[in-house]
């Protein structure tokens, strides 16, 4: 019997499969003290979504002589609250259900596309305040313009097949994509990132936070954007973020939003998790969710369906599928 600490929380079908295996899953979040303190050193697996960090002391001090946690299960995409490194070096085997979200953040990502350039959010903030700004509110449409998304995984792939209906055009960044995604897709790849902000006026994030993409959205390369679409409408620029927080400059987009540089702000994720006092959160031209792009009653079913079934293949002494190291 395997003992399962879900940190952030876990669907009751899959709490209810692990328990019919015949393992234990404990519902309970612990404090970055708690998990520096060894609390997870009575568990052989944890599950984690975003909240929980499981840094390289975290890591270490939840093993023991009898072994500890051997298996972390990050119940979503992005992997970057976990230490890989350490975990490889602990013998701890990390997961996560790449596939399980896709359709949630595809779906919040078009949304926000559509917010942004109908002035959606304006139009009920407005509206509730007693003003009828019908003529100040003229948005402009998708169709025609074209799209840069920056990484092109599963979520950019969904996103460029709604985009697509739209009558939107495709580019992409992601040097790190194989060559046969590339020849399949209807999909225009550029080499520099630098060219999405130059052909594009909208551009959509969907890579993993790192040094290497810290920032990769920042004022040099907003500023390269022309606010011209392809169908040379006068549509402005629009920057979406559903995927990490940090890969966006905020000061430099808020900067970019006052100058007139920028249309439009949607983030889902940002650099600090909750925002507190974000001077992003008082401009008109900007909106945001608070880190929903999964939360939905679909995906997180689908989350730990997949996540139940990782587990078990690990305490039934089977590499799971989609083990990243």
């Amino acid at each position: 019997m395997g003992r399962v600490a879900a940190t952030d929380g876990m669907s009751l079908a899959a709490v209810e499969r692990l328990q019919d295996a015949g393992h234990e899953v404990v519902l309970q979040h612990f404090s970055p003290e708690e998990l520096l303190s060894g609390v997870l050193s009575n568990f052989d697996a944890v599950v984690v979504r975003s909240s929980t960090k499981m840094t390289s002391d975290s890591i270490h001090a939840s093993r023991n002589e009898a072994g500890g946690i051997g298996f972390i299960g990050r119940a979503g995409v992005g992997v970057d609250n976990i230490d890989l490194a350490a975990a490889s070096n602990c013998g701890v085997v990390v997961c996560n259900t790449p596939g399980a979200s896709t359709r949630s953040v595809v779906e919040l990502t078009i949304g926000h596309l559509i917010a942004s350039t109908r002035h959606i959010p304006k139009a009920d903030r407005t509206l509730r305040s007693g003003e009828w700004a019908k003529k100040s509110l003229r948005g402009s449409e998708l169709g025609g313009k074209s799209l840069g998304m920056i990484g092109f995984g599963r979520i950019a792939r969904g996103v460029g097949e709604v985009a697509s209906t739209l009558g939107m055009n495709l580019h992409a960044f992601d040097p790190y994509i194989s060559s046969d995604v590339t020849e399949s897709s209807h999909c225009i790849f550029h080499d520099e990132v630098d060219e999405l902000f130059r052909l594009c006026t909208h551009i959509s994030i969907h890579c993993n936070l790192s040094e290497e993409t810290q920032h990769l959205v920042n004022s040099d390369r907003l500023a390269l954007m022309s606010g011209v679409g392809a169908d040379g409408t006068p549509c402005g620029n629009h920057i979406v973020n559903c995927s990490r927080g940090g890969i966006v400059d905020e000061a430099a987009v808020l900067s970019a939003l006052e100058s007139g540089q920028l249309s439009s702000v949607a983030l889902d994720v940002f650099e600090v998790e909750p925002p507190g006092e974000n001077p992003l959160l008082n401009h008109a031209d900007f909106h945001g969710s608070p880190h929903i792009g999964s939360a939905t009653l679909e995906a997180q079913d689908r989350v730990g369906e997949e996540m139940a079934g990782l587990l078990i293949d690990y305490f039934n002494g089977i590499r799971p599928s989609s083990t990243i190291n």
